[in-house]
């Protein structure tokens, strides 16, 4: 797993904003830094709905670092832009259906007793400008989320 002071693994990946589009983490790290990616195991879930809502409630926080958030899941971008729709959500979620993401970040987890395997674990690493992680946070446990005051701070202190 990566952790922090490590150079954030780059990736391009589809996007899902209401479209599709292509995201490549160091062509967004110049305007978009700091970036928070919050790896969630599926939309459309309890936990990860909650999650991602609580991200949106708390948009402000991170709007007023300029930080930018993305979600990360495994979902298509079509599941992820009806997700977005249902949830209201404003900020990007980007698909890493072939796990290439979750690998390269060392958060992939299996749901064994549902036959689900090669999601990510619920996680969430904050980027700066230099393409260094600066906070990194990874549950074991699906049904924990993240300290949001903890991740807000960190995105203030990346920026």
């Amino acid at each position: 797993m990566v952790d922090t002071g490590d150079a954030a693994p780059d990736f391009t990946a589809p996007l899902a904003n209401g479209d599709v589009d292509s995201f490549t983490l160091s062509e967004r790290l110049e305007d978009e830094a700091p970036i928070v990616l919050a790896f969630f195991p599926g939309a459309f879930t309890g936990v990860c709905t909650d999650e991602m809502c609580t991200f949106q409630d708390r948009l402000s926080a991170f709007d007023d670092v300029d930080a930018t958030v993305y979600g990360v899941s495994r979902d298509t971008p079509f599941a992820q832009n009806e997700f977005r729709e249902q949830n209201d959500l404003e900020f990007g979620l980007i698909s890493d259906l072939n796990k290439e993401i979750i690998a390269d970040y060392g958060v992939e987890m299996d749901f064994d007793d549902m036959g689900v395997y090669g999601v990510a674990k619920r996680s969430v690493f904050v980027v700066d400008a230099d393409g260094e992680i600066t906070y990194a946070w990874v549950s074991d446990d699906p049904g924990v989320e993240p300290e949001y005051a903890e991740v807000e701070d960190a995105a203030a202190d990346a920026a």
